[in-house]
C-alpha cells in the first residue's frame, strides 16, 4: 500500500514538475562526460518469505558520472530508518545506467549492478535492478523518482522507492 501512494505521489510531482520545466530554458548541450550528485528520500521495504513486511524511510546518496547521454555509472549509499527490529544500517551499490532521453528536458532510465545491504547486522549482497525518470527543473539541476530491487534473496526481497533531486558539474 504505501509502496502505491509512493509511486502516485512520485508521479504527480514528476508531471507537477514537468509543467515547470515547460516554461524553463531548453538543456543546453553539456561536454561528457559529467559528474553529478544527488540525494533522495528513500522508502524502503524488507519483505520476508515468512511473517511481515518492513518499511520504513531513509536517506540515499548518490553520485555518478554520464558518459553521453545514453550511458552513465551510478553508485548509491543509503542508510536510515527502522521497523520492528529491522534496522538498515548501510546501502551501497555500483550500476550501469541506461538512459533514454524522451525529451529536451525529461528522460527515462535503468539501473542494473551490484549491492549489499545491510539489515541489523546481517549484511547480504547480490544483483540489483531498478527504473526510474528525471526531469530538469533549473540548468544543472533535476528531480527524480526511481524504484530498485536492491536484493532478491530466497528468505526476503529488500525494495527502496526513492525521489529526490540530482545537480550535475
Amino acid at each position: 500500500m504505501k509502496m502505491t501512494v509512493l509511486s502516485l505521489t512520485s508521479a504527480a510531482l514528476l508531471a507537477g514538475a514537468g509543467a515547470f520545466a515547460a516554461s524553463a530554458q531548453a538543456q543546453e548541450s553539456f561536454q561528457y562526460p559529467q559528474g553529478y550528485v544527488g540525494g533522495d528520500a528513500m522508502f524502503w521495504s524488507l519483505n520476508p518469505e515468512s511473517g511481515d513486511s518492513r518499511d520504513d524511510v531513509g536517506l540515499r546518496l548518490r553520485g555518478g558520472a554520464q558518459f553521453n547521454d545514453y550511458f552513465a555509472l551510478e553508485g548509491h549509499l543509503g542508510t536510515g530508518g527502522s521497523d520492528r527490529g529491522a534496522d538498515l544500517d548501510h546501502l551501497a551499490g555500483a550500476y550501469a545506467k541506461g538512459i533514454i532521453p524522451v525529451a529536451p528536458n525529461f528522460r527515462l532510465y535503468g539501473l542494473a549492478g551490484f549491492s549489499e545491504v545491510e539489515i541489523s547486522n546481517n549484511r547480504e549482497s547480490g544483483l540489483s535492478y531498478g527504473a526510474g525518470a528525471e526531469m530538469d527543473i533549473a540548468q544543472n539541476v533535476s528531480v527524480g523518482a526511481d524504484y530498485m530491487r536492491y536484493l532478491d534473496e530466497s528468505a526476503y526481497d529488500f525494495d527502496a522507492a526513492s525521489i529526490g533531486l540530482r545537480y550535475r558539474f
